[in-house]
């Protein structure tokens, strides 16, 4: 899910690309296993088993292999006076390192 906050950060984000997608996905890093990885995406780069969803009138890709990782994962935008930042909410995860960056399911 992509909240309204998140998808509107997208849209001015991917307004300054040639590119009609963000792209999600996960790799290994981090002190807890995985961490989030985004990318700027065109139709060509989508592959054969990445989803695309829509939400809030953005267009996202989940790469395949991040499938089974972000099923059920809300994504946010928060911006305050101490950060401005995508905040996922995964209730797949069993841990996070201290500073959010990483987690593990």
């Amino acid at each position: 899910m992509v909240t309204e906050a998140a998808a509107a950060r997208i849209k001015e984000l991917l307004s300054t690309k040639d590119k009609p997608y963000l792209k999600i996905g996960v790799r290994t890093r981090g002190c807890n296993g995985m961490t989030y990885t985004m990318n700027y995406a065109g139709d060509d780069e989508k592959g054969k088993f990445d989803e695309v969803v829509e939400a809030n009138g953005v267009k996202v890709i989940i790469a395949g292999p991040a499938l089974m990782h972000v099923i059920g994962t809300k994504m946010d935008y928060v911006h305050d006076r101490l950060r401005s930042e995508f905040v996922f909410e995964n209730p797949n995860a069993k841990g996070e390192c201290g500073c959010g960056e990483s987690f593990n399911v």
